[in-house]
């Protein structure tokens, strides 16, 4: 393959990974800034505003020492039956839900 072409191949593949998540659980910036806004207001409506707990369960750091973030992701993206938890898959990815898990037991959401 000519050199020029093969540069151009490359910056192409850099410019559409730029905007790829790195890691499994990894936003941008914009979507971390709507992700804690999605969970202080529509999580917030049941676990408490400030998270502390109200009809669900406290989502502080404190409260979700045991649970592993993949674990609180599947319950964020399948919801837990039988309760008022609803699922969040369709409405959020993976990743999406393991930054949400992954920032709740870091104490990161704002």
């Amino acid at each position: 393959m000519e050199p020029v072409r093969l540069l151009t191949l490359s910056l192409a593949g850099l410019v559409v990974l730029a905007g790829m998540p790195a890691y499994a659980g990894e936003v941008p910036p914009e979507r971390a800034a709507a992700l804690s806004y999605l969970v202080r207001q529509d999580c917030g409506s049941c676990h408490g505003m400030t998270l502390r707990g109200g009809l669900g369960r406290p989502l502080v750091p404190e409260a979700l020492e045991g649970a592993g973030a993949d674990a609180l992701a599947e319950v964020i993206l399948d919801g837990i039956p039988g309760t008022p938890m609803p699922p969040w898959r369709g409405q959020l990815s993976e990743d999406e839900a393991l930054w949400i898990a992954r920032a709740l037991k870091e104490g990161r959401i704002e």
